[in-house]
């Protein structure tokens, strides 16, 4: 299986960042495709973060409460 890389979405034109609020999953979890893997927040919006693919999830590269920038790998 291929390793894909979970990015942090851009929710809107002037959104650079944003903070984890929760893991849905953990290291080791499998994970279905479009099934909630994380919930995070900006400014201006909270959000649940699907996977895109199906597959084990095998590293989380950020904690709850880290502000990550847009377009980062996140797991």
């Amino acid at each position: 299986m291929a390793l894909v890389e979970l990015i942090m979405p851009k929710l809107g034109e002037s959104i650079t960042e944003a903070t984890i609020l929760k893991w849905h999953k953990q290291a080791g979890d499998q994970i279905a495709a479009d099934e909630t893997v994380l919930e995070i927040a900006t400014d201006k919006v909270d959000s649940e973060v699907p996977s895109t693919t199906e597959g084990v999830l095998e590293e989380l590269l950020y904690q709850v409460n880290d502000v990550v920038p847009v377009g980062a790998v996140i797991a």
